[in-house]
């Protein structure tokens, strides 16, 4: 065992004398060392309960022979840090997480690990940090949450809470009205109830062949998350006291190999997930050591049908309906009968092939789950857009558009969030424009914030099927609408982005996966001699740091030290 480097031989009897220290007894040095990477934070409504979901966990390693050794690591709550620049904090944290995963891991050469992660970037970061430490691992989500309910019956959740905002403010709401949805949008403990990003995060685990079935739709805080749960802990065990040879199977990059990222992507597509996937998962393709590029993706699309609606998707489904039709197991499964984009013969840390698992599974409500006969769409949820102005590429959830799908606007630019949304609020933005948010990518931004607030105000005042938005920053899984993100290169690295004017002519074309800007080359090169992008001022040590350090968002907003 690798923990045996720590607790082996009469030269660790220091190391043995701090471990009983902490509780280990004599018999418990024969067995697998577990680490249990809990992401419990009390202002996090998925997180505040994972303490005492580690304790099952825990209780159950024990049960099962093995010795559990919880540590944490941090979270941020997107939704909290919308709209202000705590949200710079935000995807950098996601390195944080994976920093911390790998080094107590590896500083303490534990066995294998179990995560509890749920929200935001607290998923991706567990998972980069995994597949450094390379052990046996298996994931369990803390679980989505319940959707929200209005006093007059109607189906809310978070994006409806920030959509509100918009709506009052164009006084097409009261505040009594209001007040409801604040107080009924988020009503219980878990991961916000649509398809957000964390939920896709979640959902993309199963397909990845990392979690048990259920992680990405069985509702927090119920019998039968508990029962996930310790059937995860029994899991890792199992792996954990097998032998050498079936230790190395179940290695955290022989399961996330390059066929359960291309996994990942169909599974995305299937389910309209959220933009955010694409940055996270092109991290973690490069922390699995796998060859994907962004522009594999569109190819992913066009062979996957998308058969699941769900919020905030203009639908009213929510995660726990989509467990109720069948689950990610159901969605894989219909999605054979095509052949889409599902590669069957992956390992699984269940013990199965991808097919195995999903082979019995059905689809119980096909108004919740379509059939591939009755798909929302021939291609997948997610596009990548090239041209002038994303050379290296932009991402739109096409899903979530509201308006055309081919849309030629004029430009209306700010230089970041906050500057946009007192615009829209001032009435800056009219029908008939492209919105521009520029140096809010991940070097700009820096941290690449999430543009739920401008695009929730745009929606809110009725703008969403006659406005579009563009930004090199990204989108909360809750937006919805004509919104491109991810532009790259970004403004800061003097992509065309941050060359544009007011009154531009933008055309884009997401059938074709066209963004571009209707300028002469002529024109482009006269503003590039006079360009100089703006370096936003920094005192935060952290920031300036990941500034200096990571990549724009086609190579997924990785650290490169060298």
């Amino acid at each position: 065992m690798r923990s045996n480097e720590i607790k082996e031989g009469f030269s660790r009897a220091p190391h043995r004398s701090l471990l009983r220290a902490t509780g280990v007894k004599d018999e418990d040095f024969e067995k697998p060392f577990i680490g249990v990477a809990n992401s419990f934070i009390e202002i996090i409504p998925g997180h505040f309960f994972l303490n005492k979901v580690a304790e099952i966990i825990k209780e159950e390693i024990r049960a099962n022979g093995c010795v559990p050794f919880e540590f944490n690591t941090i979270g941020v709550d997107d939704g909290i840090a919308m709209g202000h620049d705590g949200m710079l904090y935000s995807l950098p944290s996601r390195e944080i997480i994976a920093n911390s995963i790998e080094t107590v891991m590896n500083a303490h050469k534990l066995d294998a690990m179990i995560a509890i992660p749920n929200c935001d970037k607290i998923v991706p970061g567990m998972i980069m940090g995994a597949l450094r430490v390379d052990v046996p691992t298996v994931f369990v989500s803390g679980g989505p949450m319940e959707k929200g309910y209005t006093k007059d019956g109607t189906p809310i959740d978070l994006a409806t809470a920030f959509e509100a905002v918009g709506k009052h403010e164009a006084g097409e709401m009261t505040d009594e009205e209001l007040l409801d949805i604040e107080c009924n949008a988020c009503p219980s403990g878990g991961s916000c109830s649509g398809m957000f990003t964390a939920n896709s995060m979640n959902t993309l685990m199963e397909a990845m062949g990392i979690a048990l079935p259920g992680n990405g739709t069985i509702l927090a805080l119920t019998p039968e998350r508990t029962a996930l749960y310790k059937q995860a802990a029994k899991r890792i065990c199992e792996i954990a006291k097998s032998d050498a040879a079936e230790r190395e199977k179940y290695r955290m990059r022989n399961i996330l190999n390059e066929n359960a990222v291309r996994n990942a992507f169909a599974v995305d597509m299937a389910m309209g997930g959220s933009s955010n996937t694409v940055l996270h998962m092109l991290a973690i393709a490069k922390e699995a050591e796998v060859d994907f590029q962004l522009s594999d993706i569109n190819a992913i699309s066009k062979r996957v049908s998308h058969i699941a609606k769900i919020s905030p998707s203009l639908s009213t489904v929510h995660m726990e309906d989509i467990n109720k039709a069948g689950g990610v197991n159901a969605v894989m499964h219909e999605m054979m009968k095509r052949g889409d984009d599902i590669l069957l013969d992956n390992l699984s840390v269940t013990g199965e092939t991808l097919y195995e698992k999903v082979k019995d599974a059905k689809i119980l409500d096909t108004n919740i789950i379509h059939t591939i006969d009755n798909a929302y769409s021939e291609v997948g949820g997610l596009a990548i857009l090239y041209g002038n102005l994303a050379e290296q590429g932009a991402v739109i959830k096409t899903a979530g558009i509201t308006g055309d799908r081919v849309f030629t606007g004029t430009a209306v630019c700010f230089n970041s969030q906050d500057e946009c949304i007192e615009g829209i609020l001032a009435g800056k933005v009219k029908a008939g424009n492209v919105v521009v948010i520029r140096y809010e990518g991940p070097r700009g931004g820096p941290g690449m914030q999430e543009m739920l607030s401008p695009t929730s105000l745009i929606m809110g005042m009725g703008l969403g099927a006659s406005v579009a938005l563009i930004t090199d920053g990204r989108f909360s899984g809750a937006t919805r609408g004509a919104s491109i993100g991810h532009v790259s290169p970004e403004a800061a690295e003097g992509g065309l982005i941050g060359l544009l004017e007011d009154g531009d002519e933008i055309h884009i074309d997401v059938d074709k996966y066209i963004l571009r800007a209707n300028l002469s080359d002529e024109v482009i090169a006269t503003r590039k001699a006079n360009f100089t992008p703006l370096v936003k001022p920094l005192k935060s040590k952290w920031l300036r740091q990941y500034r200096a350090l990571v990549t724009n968002a086609s190579a997924g907003a990785v650290l490169e030290a060298e």
